[in-house]
């Protein structure tokens, strides 16, 4: 069990670019989304399944390589973000690896840094397969000029980053411009050159869920890889109803077209239980393919403290203290 965990491929690069489609108001307009039944929904996914001993294990080494070891601090440096690839290329002890049976020692999906610090980055993680994302697009906020957010993603790219994490300018969804909206999402995905591109919808700013479903919909049109739900910053981060909407919209936008979109939840994501919870619900809506780091990443850094406090749990039957493990 615990082996076959191991074999996620690595990356997002491993799945065709999304192509993109012209912008089709008719496969969102009109389309209702009932909040009460999407977060009465939501409650029920934690309690329908019961993933307990080496299964719980194998998912929550699943979850770490499903992981977007993240710093988007003010005070980051070469060396905090040194830290972190260290961190991103071996996030267990060797102990617990051996414990749990792994053959080889797991990696995170991917880490994600400010675009001045990928270039730390890109040099600490060379030769690993760890791709290297950059949040861009005047991050959080994305309330800077367009070409300047161009700039900044060509900039990234240019210094080595693999993925880009755009953020899309809320007013457009707030007013429903939808041309404005898909007009800029793809001038982002064109400067993103070979790298794949994240669409931050920053959905605690969106105000419902029906603007979460059209919002989703229309950066997908536009050629985004990956629907992504906050930067973080937000008042409201990742919520399972407004997963479950992106989500939805998701899998829409793949019976019009045939394309596999990644999802990532992001922001408030802090311990193993919300892996888990997370999970379940890719599993139970997405099926077992949307497990794997080129269809599903996880927004987090503490997160990966707490999973390996627990496979420690796992592996000797004794809770530690956070502290006795390597902070992300």
């Amino acid at each position: 069990m615990l082996e076959s965990a191991t074999s996620a491929r690595h990356g997002s690069n491993t799945l065709p670019r999304n192509p993109g489609t012209p912008l089709t108001v008719e496969w969102f307009e009109g389309h209702q989304v009932n909040t009460t039944a999407a977060e009465r929904r939501a409650a029920t996914l934690p309690t329908r399944r019961s993933v307990k001993k080496e299964y719980q294990a194998a998912w929550l080494v699943k979850a770490l390589q499903c992981i977007d070891l993240t710093t988007l601090s003010g005070d980051d440096t070469a060396g905090r973000v040194h830290r972190l690839c260290v961190k991103a290329m071996r996030p267990l002890r060797d102990d617990i690896v051996k414990g749990l049976g792994l053959p080889d020692m797991p990696r995170v999906g991917a880490v994600c840094v400010y675009p001045s610090m990928v270039p730390p980055a890109v040099k600490a993680l060379r030769g690993s397969g760890i791709p290297v994302a950059s949040v861009a697009t005047g991050f959080p906020a994305g309330l800077t000029p367009l070409p300047m957010r161009l700039a900044e993603i060509r900039y990234a790219v240019d210094e080595g980053a693999d993925e880009i994490d755009i953020v899309i300018h809320r007013a457009q969804v707030l007013t429903q411009d939808w041309s404005a909206l898909y007009d800029e999402v793809a001038a982002m995905r064109e400067a993103c050159g070979p790298a794949h591109m994240k669409a931050i919808l920053a959905t605690g700013d969106l105000k419902t869920l029906r603007n979460v479903y059209k919002a989703s919909m229309v950066t997908m049109q536009a050629g985004a890889d990956f629907i992504k739900t906050s930067t973080g910053k937000e008042d409201v981060n990742a919520t399972l109803p407004v997963s479950l909407t992106m989500l939805r919209a998701l899998r829409d936008y793949g019976e019009h077209t045939g394309v596999k979109i990644g999802f990532k939840p992001a922001g408030g994501l802090k311990t193993a239980k919300d892996a888990m919870n997370w999970l379940i619900l890719m599993k139970e809506e997405m099926g077992r393919r949307w497990l794997e780091p080129d269809l599903f990443r996880i927004g987090a850094s503490s997160m990966l403290a707490d999973i390996e406090r627990q496979l420690e749990h796992y592996v000797t039957g004794r809770y530690s203290a956070l502290s006795h493990h390597a902070a992300a």
